[in-house]
């Protein structure tokens, strides 16, 4: 029983997407402050640990993403008998761990 993607949305609680919205705002506010670094010319080394710290926030929202993906799309799609769910799952997994 495998379903379009089109079909399918997501089930974020209103808490979930308060929660990934902030997230993600903090990280647009990150990538505007390291765009400001470059052009002031500030000194590498200080760039790059602005862009870790910008890339752990991200892997910080994925690993919240995939947490709540598994516990309700992924479950969900299981118990309704749609397998094509898993090859589907560690295909992306395979792609935030990279």
């Amino acid at each position: 029983m495998t379903q379009s993607k089109d079909s399918l949305k997501s089930n974020h609680t209103n808490e979930m997407k308060e929660s990934l919205i902030n997230r993600l705002n903090r990280i647009e506010g990150q990538i505007r402050g390291v765009k400001g670094l470059i052009e002031k010319d500030v000194y590498c080394d200080d760039v790059l640990n602005q862009i870790a710290s910008i890339q752990a926030a991200l892997n910080g929202v994925g690993k919240l993403l995939i947490e709540n993906h598994m516990k309700t799309c992924v479950t969900r799609r299981i118990q309704q008998g749609d397998l094509e769910v898993i090859p589907e799952l560690v295909k992306t997994v395979s792609k935030l761990m990279k």
